[in-house]
């Protein structure tokens, strides 16, 4: 019989082996080959990197995984008719809101590996229960599709991931407006519409791409006509408002400042495919930067990661794109430069991690200023870890280049801090270990497998196994 350790560290080295050959192999269900993050005995999963390698290559973007979550909410509207989602990101996000839906009545498939047919015909339920809620803040966007279809719900108040307060007080004003009486007690959301849902001027105080969609999907089933003023731009938005009208709704102005959607009587189940995920798409371009490698990243919209892309050439990187995606190509040394994460068309917040690991090895002072999420900065302290030079104050971090990194263990706070973490361990001297993958595995398809297509030397293993390498 063999040994555990053994089996564990032969799975890991043929994973490796078939991604380094182009093999096809699904990263997927690596959680659960693996129990999740965290295997069944207890001991935690983690990414190794072996810093050093130069990317060089083609990186397959998957779909939105912010777009996906909202259209998933929105899914629950039509009546009558299968809805079939197409270029669907198979993570573990969007595996929740499938579990959300399925508890309210939603039937859901996967016929293929990233098409998904959902039928919304008959739901049994208007409560979302708290523990779904709390593991992915985006599914409270359920709240308006079952006001549209009930006229009442009962949904969990949010969590996610803590990167500082992400308050629902846009989305429940912003509902209130529409004729819906709201209670909140006990950790829930009580909402009915006793005389359904209507039309209304609404002015979001902050431009959130969240109560945005969430309001688009609500007002689409309204009597009468609902404005959005100060709308979030954001490409999530306007792939959200082309799925209702793919369903017979009526949105206009979706990616301005206002946004008019006229409501209609009933919604019916089309096929939808999901625009490729900018984040993504910015974080393989930081790890071709990082690395000072030579990646083509194919299916990235020019206009949608423009933001970034803008950056990533004030920092001397090449980015030129084609109607198939954009190649990234950096001569090292890198050079600073100043980053505001803010809403669109401004730079994304959830790309100033990735952007700050990059930073940290460019020629120079460079300074972020976060104006989105307060505690963005948790994972500044672990990237000083590996040798980096950082310091910050309130929501300003100057990071000042140095020669090279080190590896280290570190360990990730959110998504896109654990994913900032592995590219700075692809770009260190020696080797790190990132924990945090439970975050990672929220909003990356196949992170590592990519990675290792283009030539990174990382493995995921346990740490027992791990322990049996050395």
């Amino acid at each position: 019989m063999l040994d555990i350790e053994i089996l564990n560290l032969t799975i890991v080295r043929v994973f490796c082996i078939l991604a380094m050959q182009g093999l096809s192999f699904n990263q997927a269900y690596l959680p659960r080959m693996y129990g999740g993050s965290r295997r069944s005995g207890g001991t935690l999963e983690k990414i190794y990197t072996m810093g050093g390698r130069r990317l060089v290559g083609e990186i397959a973007l998957s779909g939105s995984k912010n777009a996906t979550l909202a259209i998933l909410a929105g899914a629950l509207l039509p009546a009558a008719g299968e809805t079939v989602l197409t270029n669907v990101p198979r993570i573990s996000d969007v595996q929740i809101m499938c579990d959300m839906l399925n508890r309210l009545g939603v039937k859901t498939n996967f016929i293929e590996q990233n098409t998904l047919v959902l039928d919304s015909t008959n739901l049994v339920s208007h409560e979302a229960p708290y523990e779904l809620i709390k593991k992915m803040r985006a599914s409270f966007s359920v709240l308006g599709p079952l006001l549209a279809r009930f006229g009442r719900a009962r949904v969990a108040l949010p969590g996610g991931c803590d990167i500082g307060a992400r308050p629902v007080d846009f989305h429940l004003k912003g509902l209130e407006q529409m004729g819906v009486t709201i209670t909140v007690e006990h950790g829930f959301v009580e909402a009915i519409a006793p005389n359904g849902l209507v039309g209304a001027k609404i002015y979001l105080d902050f431009p959130s791409v969240g109560a945005t969609t969430h309001l688009i999907t609500a007002a689409a089933l309204a009597k009468g006509t609902s404005t959005i003023t100060n709308a979030a731009e954001e490409p999530d938005g306007i792939s959200c408002a082309a799925f209702i009208n793919r369903l017979g709704g009526r949105v206009e102005g979706a990616g301005t400042k206002t946004i008019q959607i006229e409501g209609v009587s009933q919604l019916t189940g089309a096929d939808f495919w999901m625009d490729s995920d900018r984040i993504e798409a910015g974080t393989y371009a930081v790890a071709a930067a990082i690395t000072g490698g030579d990646v083509y990243i194919r299916g990235a919209i020019e206009e949608h990661v423009e933001p970034a892309t803008l950056k990533l050439q004030d920092s001397g990187v090449d980015v030129v794109f084609d109607r198939g995606g954009m190649r990234v190509s950096a001569p090292r040394p890198l050079k600073a430069t100043n980053i505001k994460a803010s809403p669109h068309p401004g730079f994304p917040t959830d790309l100033q991690p990735p952007f700050a690991a990059m930073l940290t090895l460019a020629d120079g002072a460079s300074v972020i200023t976060e104006t989105v999420y307060e505690r963005r900065f948790k994972y500044i302290d672990e990237l000083a870890r590996m040798g980096a030079d950082l310091k910050t104050e309130g929501n300003i971090a100057v990071i000042t280049g140095v020669e090279r990194l080190t590896g280290a263990p570190v360990a990730g706070s959110d998504l896109r801090a654990t994913a900032a973490l592995i590219l700075a361990g692809l770009a260190a001297q020696g080797k790190s270990e990132i924990s945090g993958l439970q975050y990672l595995d929220r909003g990356y398809e196949k992170f590592a497998e990519k990675l290792l297509g283009v030539g990174a030397e990382l493995w995921r293993a346990d740490e027992s196994s791990e322990a049996g390498r050395k």
